[in-house]
């Protein structure tokens, strides 16, 4: 049977001299694996261009439960981005939006919350006229509640550290390794109660950025079964110093 439903491109990969084989999160389904065929003819209307990281789609396509691939009959570019491709700041955080989401995503089922969350979040990215050079950390810290996931925002002058392992500001230092110091707890409570849309207020420099963003990376390891280490933030390291 056909649906139609909006999609958002995670990961292609070349399949035969013509074809590609596309990671897309849909409305409906979630995360599914697609046959994308002659897409690499010269003559195909679709080009690869519209599977480039995060591309926002608009398809017609097949759902069977069983198979693993799934068809696709009609593809189009549901929002054609009109800066990231073009400022090297807006690829990187995208970059890494993609990598991030790609390793913590697993749902092959419907997360109308999820979705719409990943979906706005590119758009606004493409958007903004604002700095973006913190942009990835409010996206990473507000992707942990529709992951199930997310710290406790119970942050108080007594409450002021905040325990990695647990997920919860508290009084006392933990008798293990994975905690932020007073100054980092306080930061990390600014960037739960900070709104995506307000990124551009956020003024850290590059050391405390980039400490910051291993220590949001340490906690997705530490809750998320399965997370592995990656890539990308690394190029962010490079991009925003």
């Amino acid at each position: 049977m056909l649906h139609q439903t909006k999609g958002i491109v995670f990961h292609s990969l070349k399949y035969s001299e013509s074809s590609l084989i596309v990671k897309i999160y849909t409305e409906l389904f979630g995360l599914q694996t697609y046959l994308i065929r002659g897409v690499r003819n010269p003559k195909s209307k679709i080009t690869p261009a519209f599977f480039s990281t995060l591309t926002l789609l608009d398809l017609v396509a097949s759902h069977k439960e069983n198979n693993a691939i799934q068809s696709v009959k009609e593809i189009r570019l549901a929002y054609p981005f009109q800066t990231i491709p073009f400022d090297i700041r807006k690829s990187s955080v995208a970059l890494f939006l993609n990598e991030l989401v790609y390793k913590s995503i697993r749902e092959e089922e419907s997360n109308p919350g999820l979705f719409e969350f990943l979906w706005e979040s590119c758009m606004l990215l493409d958007a903004t006229e604002e700095p973006v050079a913190n942009f990835h950390l409010l996206f990473a810290l507000q992707l942990t509640i529709h992951l199930g996931i997310n710290p406790q925002v119970n942050y108080s002058s007594v409450s002021s550290l905040f325990n990695l392992r647990d997920g919860v500001f508290q009084q006392n230092t933990p008798n293990h390794p994975h905690h932020l110091d007073r100054e980092f707890s306080e930061l990390f409570y600014t960037l739960l109660s900070t709104s995506m849309a307000n990124h551009g207020t956020l003024s850290l420099n590059s050391s405390i950025r980039n400490r910051m963003l291993e220590m949001i990376l340490l906690y997705y390891q530490l809750h998320l079964p399965g997370f592995k280490g990656l890539k990308s933030h690394h190029v962010l390291h490079s991009v925003f110093s």
